[in-house]
């Protein structure tokens, strides 16, 4: 049996990439939920009292992007420590430059496979193997 690892949040407008997350982080041993866009993140953390191990965001989203969602829970004394990896099609420099400066803690460019995707949270401290 896998252990627990805690909870871990995965918002992206693409329901196929938040099941592909989702079901991987599961076999990691985290519980996950899932949002479509950074409001609906900040809603369901809001009402739900999430308490997080790890958020993984895409960039690209409706009604709020996965920027404008990193500066907002980095303002949040509750959530501005949870370790944040921005998933993205977002490949330039200059992009992963404002979404670490922003807050993010890591930054995986689409497509990603599984091993890297657990490569990043053992960076983030936050997966011991697999």
């Amino acid at each position: 049996m896998v252990k627990s690892m805690g909870t871990a949040l995965v918002i992206d407008d693409s329901r196929a990439i938040r099941m592909i997350l989702g079901r991987t982080l599961n076999r990691f041993g985290y519980e996950v939920c899932s949002a479509a866009n950074g409001r609906e993140a900040l809603a369901m953390m809001g009402e739900q009292n999430l308490d997080l191990s790890v958020i993984l965001v895409d960039w690209n989203m409706p009604e709020m992007n996965g920027l404008d969602f990193v500066k907002s829970i980095r303002s949040n004394p509750k959530y501005s420590g949870v370790p944040l990896m921005m998933v993205t099609t977002e490949t330039e420099i200059e992009q992963m430059d404002r979404a670490l400066e922003a807050g993010a803690n890591e930054y995986v460019m689409k497509p990603f496979t599984d091993e890297v995707i657990a490569d990043k949270l053992r960076l983030l401290g936050v997966l011991q193997s697999v």
